[in-house]
């Protein structure tokens, strides 16, 4: 064992991410310079943990991929892959399920249709002005020069998120715009379409789809430039996106419609094909 590295013996790994905290202070100041840089990185950066790959954490930290296996095992964890389902399932729980959901609604009295319909109209109202209010425009430029660049747009969005993904595929089809869709049928990912020149515009919303994200990173480690559209924050997608996308949509009763979402992904469609043309 290296010196001053902590006992190797078994221990029980984290089972929350306050727990996984509280770990990473006690190790403090007790590793090996190496796993010391893991422990620096990891503490500062935990909202990427769920995204990032162990390529992504040992670049950012300084060290070979050999050390953030260390690291992990230190931490209580067999691999990287524990470590990081650690935080993936914390992202899973942030929302209610639907029954949940649905429940809720009835305890609250909402039992006429056209009561639910003036309230999702309001709370698509209110998302659409939010995104007028805050919507990036030199974020939304790069978002279109870079897909404008493209070959081919590849898209992904799944659950949630596959009705915009499709709907922007009708759109560039219309619009003479080379477009290829991801949609996982008979679990085929299509990643073997991905070429050289192309991009890929990823539609995800917290708790982001394993599907997508596994696609936005192989095609990030393929060298190919990723959009990604997105809720905020979005802090724990940066490390496989080169542009971030964020759009509020408010919720009635923790539903969520997709009306400034649709907005913002027909208004990129409609300037990308500008782009190209000029």
């Amino acid at each position: 064992m290296p010196k001053g590295e902590p006992s190797t013996e078994p221990r029980e790994a984290p089972q929350s991410v306050e727990a996984f905290r509280d770990r990473l202070l006690a190790l403090n100041g007790q590793l090996p310079r190496r796993l010391q840089q893991c422990a620096d990185h990891v503490a500062t950066h935990l909202d990427r943990i769920a995204l990032s790959t162990v390529a992504q954490v040992a670049h950012g930290a300084g060290v070979p991929p050999s050390a953030v296996m260390r690291f992990c095992q230190i931490m209580g964890f067999t691999g990287f892959a524990e470590m990081q389902r650690l935080f993936r399932d914390a992202l899973s729980r942030s929302a209610p399920d639907y029954a949940t959901r649905l429940a809720n609604l009835k305890a609250g009295g909402v039992g006429q249709p056209s009561t639910l319909v003036a309230e999702f109209v309001e709370a698509g109202r209110q998302s659409m002005e939010a995104l007028a209010r805050d919507l990036n425009e030199d974020t939304l430029n790069q978002a279109v020069a870079t897909l404008a660049r493209a070959r081919t747009i590849h898209l992904a969005g799944f659950r949630r998120s596959f009705p915009v993904a499709s709907y922007l595929a009708y759109v560039f089809d219309k619009l003479g715009v080379a477009a290829v869709l991801h949609d996982g049928v008979a679990g085929l990912g299509h990643r073997s379409s991905l070429r050289p020149g192309d991009a890929l515009l990823a539609i995800t919303f917290a708790p982001y789809s394993e599907e997508t994200l596994a696609l936005a990173s192989h095609a990030r480690d393929s060298g190919l430039p990723v959009v990604v559209l997105t809720d905020p924050p979005a802090s724990q997608l940066a490390g496989i996106a080169d542009t971030i996308l964020t759009v509020t949509e408010i919720d009635f009763g923790a539903f969520r419609s997709l009306s400034a979402v649709i907005a913002l992904a027909l208004s990129l469609a409609v300037a990308v094909a500008a782009r190209r043309e000029t």
